[in-house]
């Protein structure tokens, strides 16, 4: 995660150390300190707004060392939806209190706050209701797992079906680990189904969940343009009957790590991007379409097809499709459900 731990005062300033110490190398942790309290490892700024107005986007978790009502205002204005918002925490700069205020589900900022608080010797105070009874939420099970969420509302429904002491129905496709006792297999009235198709619909009412576990390869000719880029994988995917929000990663060979389209693809649709070495994809085992032109080139003799096997570690759902100077696979990630896993 991008984290971005902003403080006021000296005593915040140390408090945003300390977070920052405990929080690396597993996240990325920038510091931003008020001028007249920082240090020569931070970046200052002198006014909060400004400076969430340049980072707030940029941000998968906020952590801000100070009161709540400057927090909140800080980030009013910039608040969009609970889908897309940053995970944003308040920690008092005594580093009594650790409170995730916006974003505790899909964003983890219940589940950072828990983690931030067990590091500091501090106490998480996390209001949401059903972690506070210890209860099934579909939207955090949901982040934990990498799957996509259909219906908002419908997560939400669930979530007061569950803290009303319903059972909750369960179809998937895949294999779940660890399924608590509010889950049922029995026919139901509400439920969920995890399945690579948005459309399917076992009960009555039905949360579809779907994962989000494709990897796209690509191979493109130099100077291709991000749109025919774009173009290319949407006719790909459509091909396979793939939704483009399964998309989790884009792979090719190293040579193309600085081609532009390829780069502006990825940071348009906010995705990553794994590059290999000609050697890595060669010694890759298995059945791919092999082209003597992209031996003598690249120094492999498929690249579309090895790299989405080999970020994936997965299988091939589509081989090889060219067009337009740009050839695409598709491969899925190997993929199971755990109910008890975490979103950090």
């Amino acid at each position: 995660m991008k984290i971005a731990v902003i403080s006021l005062t000296e005593k915040g300033r140390i408090l945003s150390a300390n977070i920052e110490k405990v929080l690396v190398p597993q996240h990325h942790v920038t510091r931003y300190c008020f001028s007249t309290h920082s240090d020569d490892f931070s970046r200052k700024f002198d006014n909060i707004y400004k400076l969430t107005e340049e980072i707030f986007l940029h941000s998968d978790a906020m952590i801000f060392v100070c009161a709540c009502g400057i927090a909140v205002r800080a980030v009013s204005t910039f608040l969009s939806s609970k889908i897309s918002d940053p995970a944003v925490i308040v920690a008092d700069d005594g580093g009594k209190f650790v409170i995730p205020v916006l974003s505790g589900h899909i964003g983890g900022a219940n589940r950072l706050a828990e983690v931030v608080a067990e590091k500091i010797n501090a106490l998480a105070i996390v209001t949401t209701a059903t972690d506070i009874g210890g209860k099934f939420s579909p939207d955090s099970f949901a982040v934990a797992n990498g799957l996509l969420i259909s219906d908002m509302k419908l997560a939400k429904k669930i979530a007061v079906a569950v803290l009303n002491g319903e059972k909750i129905g369960l179809f998937s496709e895949y294999e779940c680990r660890n399924v608590p006792d509010v889950i049922s297999y029995k026919n139901c009235r509400i439920g969920i189904c995890i399945s690579n198709d948005f459309d399917k619909k076992p009960f009555s009412e039905t949360l579809n969940l779907v994962p989000k576990n494709i990897v796209v390869g690509v191979g493109c000719k130099k100077n291709i343009s991000c749109e025919t880029i774009g173009k290319r994988i949407a006719e790909s995917l459509d091909l396979c009957g793939i939704s483009q929000k399964r998309v989790c990663r884009i792979a090719t060979v190293d040579i193309k790590f600085n081609e532009k389209g390829l780069t502006e693809y990825c940071k348009k649709n906010g995705l990553e991007s794994d590059y290999f070495t000609a050697e890595e994809l060669a010694e890759l085992q298995g059945d791919f379409t092999s082209s003597e032109f992209v031996r003598k080139t690249t120094g492999t003799d498929n690249i579309c097809e090895r790299s989405a096997v080999k970020s994936s570690g997965g299988r091939l759902v589509m081989r090889k499709n060219s067009a337009d100077g740009v050839t695409v696979a598709v491969a899925e990630k190997p993929f199971f459900a755990d109910f008890e896993r975490k979103i950090l």
